[in-house]
């Protein structure tokens, strides 16, 4: 008795503490949201769970219990994970087969793309370039010289391209076709598939009709955007037949996106589908219809608001001398209507004025030698026009200019740039002379800008400069520098010029570094003077000659090895 109690005595401590273990093993252990409960409002209002042996000891520090009690919730997680099916591998990016950039070249990206420039801080931007403002420079070099984005630089690339959408076709173009695979694999870049032809889509061989066919008839409509206008570019008869087969299906707003493509190619071959779009049930689709037909010339539409402009426009019988007289519609008939002519003005102008101007615009400027005494576009803007028809006409030639791209009907509007308000009668506003220019060679336009900041300083010139080629044509260069030159001898407000100083820094032929030096001595600031003006003067032209040399620079390193 005594040996069996003994025993029992001796065993009951360890299967006491066996049981004990077995309870506390077999206790469910807290859940993760009872620790993280805990530890939001923090354990001294919230008991620490009790978390098995060890971990919830007596005397144990409650914050660190909770630390250990999150450690073990967090590899039962884990490891209660079940394996999931592995997900698919990416397809390899593809191959880019142009050439790779010269290692200075991939350098100087790298750096323009870091977009930092030294000193450039807070709202002065001090004398060293700015970068980033550089970059679309060296992006439209780099794509002019058909060399491959470097892989490495491709994720900063899109994330430049994602910030500026000015730099996007641009850096979209220099990036390749692997900009569309990095596209697909990172939501911040999809960009890049919108702005791709067709969303980034693969379009068949255009010379496989069967398969042309069947995308076009089953595709998705960015996808049958992208088809019409791949066809458009290599076989432009083949696209007009494609879109005229499904032409009556398609939807209102489909039809006018489709029509906007013909605009590429346009020729005297697609006036018949044009004609018959002038009948179409959207507005907004027979005036695109009759838009491009009054860009061709020898059009019917083209022959038919030749004849109604020339019924109001004629040379005036009564007068002593030339003059040009107007007669403008009486109504809007239904045939005007149907040539694109919109019956109802907008607020504030009258209706025969508006009639008239949008005849004007659509008939041929070929009309006007014919009808007015076989004179030149010189001679016949020359002309006094009566009853105050003056601005309305010229304004209305002004638009027919740009829309018909005619260069000599441009520079009779535009005048000569010394006249007061530098524009001819029609040129009304900085905007019309800007447009009018675009259609000048890029010669000529900057002599004529030249001309204008000769005559009338870099007040009103920003607008006309971003019009002229780049780099500006050394007449051009000469005259905008030479008006800073004089604006700051003249004293005047140097930050007013600021719009003018970035431009010349993208713009100016690097080669004008050299030629600049001379302006970067501190002046004698004149006693009606900005206070400080001289500094600023000299630091920005100290930063425009050192970008220039920056630029210098870069297009060196664009250059191949062996051609330096």
């Amino acid at each position: 008795m005594n040996g069996l109690t003994a025993a029992t005595a001796s065993t009951t401590p360890a299967s006491t503490a066996t049981a004990s273990t077995a309870t506390a093993s077999t206790a469910p252990a807290p859940s993760w949201d009872d620790l993280l409960t805990a530890a939001l409002l923090g354990t001294d209002r919230r008991p620490v769970p009790d978390g098995g042996p060890g971990v919830r000891a007596p005397g144990r520090e409650a914050p660190l219990a909770l630390l250990d009690m999150a450690a073990l919730a967090t590899v039962r997680r884990r490891a209660g994970l079940r394996a999931a099916r592995a997900a698919r591998r990416p397809e390899p990016a593809p191959e880019d087969p142009r050439p790779a950039l010269p290692r200075a070249a991939a350098h100087r990206l790298a750096t323009l793309l870091a977009g930092r420039s030294a000193g450039a801080g807070g709202g002065r931007r001090g004398s060293s370039p700015d970068l980033m403002e550089l970059l679309p420079q060296w992006l439209a070099a780099a794509n002019a010289r058909g060399y491959a984005a470097p892989p490495q630089a491709l994720p900063a690339l899109l994330d430049a391209a994602r910030g500026r959408t000015d730099l996007r076709p641009a850096a979209l173009a220099f990036a390749g076709p692997r900009a569309l695979w990095l596209a697909r694999l990172n939501p911040d870049w999809r960009f890049a598939l919108r702005a791709a032809a067709g969303g980034g889509a693969v379009l068949p061989d255009l010379g496989d009709e069967e398969a042309v066919l069947r995308l076009w008839q089953e595709g998705l409509f960015a996808e049958r955007v992208a088809l019409l206008g791949a066809l458009r570019d290599r076989m432009p008869d083949s696209a007009r037949e494609l879109l005229a087969a499904t032409w009556a299906t398609e939807r209102a707003e489909d039809r006018l996106m489709f029509l906007d493509s013909l605009r590429t190619g346009l020729s005297a071959a697609d006036e018949p589908f044009l004609e018959e779009a002038l009948d179409d049930r959207s507005r907004n689709v027979r005036s695109t219809a009759a838009e491009l037909l009054s860009t061709l010339p020898e059009s019917a539409l083209a022959a038919r608001m030749a004849v109604r402009a020339a019924g109001c426009v004629s040379l005036d019988p009564m007068a002593d001398a030339p003059a040009i007289a107007v007669e403008a519609p009486l109504k809007c008939d239904t045939g005007m209507e149907r040539d694109g002519v919109t019956a109802k003005p907008p607020t504030g102008r009258g209706e025969r004025s508006w009639w008239l101007g949008q005849l004007v615009e659509a008939a041929p400027l070929g009309t006007w030698p014919r009808r007015l005494g076989g004179r030149t576009p010189q001679e016949i803007v020359a002309l006094p026009v009566t009853d105050g028809w003056q601005g309305e006409l010229h304004a209305a030639w002004c638009r027919a200019a740009v829309r018909q791209r005619d260069a000599e009907w441009s520079k009779a509007l535009l005048g000569s740039p010394s006249a007061p308000e530098a524009g001819g009668p029609g040129a009304v506003s900085l905007a019309e002379r800007a447009k009018l220019l675009g259609t000048l060679p890029p010669g000529e336009r900057a002599e004529w800008v030249a001309g204008f900041i000769a005559a009338h300083g870099l007040s009103e010139a920003f607008q006309l400069l971003g019009v002229c080629a780049v780099p500006w044509a050394p007449p051009l260069g000469r005259a905008v520098v030479d008006a800073l030159d004089i604006a700051r001898d003249a004293g005047s407000y140097p930050w007013s010029f600021s719009g003018v100083m970035g431009l010349a820094e993208r713009c100016l032929d690097p080669a004008e570094a050299a030629r600049l030096d001379g302006l970067l001595a501190i002046p004698d600031e004149r006693e009606d003077a900005s206070p400080g003006a001289g500094g600023y003067w000299t630091e920005a032209f100290l930063r425009l000659v050192t970008t220039l040399r920056l630029r210098a620079a870069m297009a060196e390193e664009l250059e191949p090895a062996d051609s330096r």
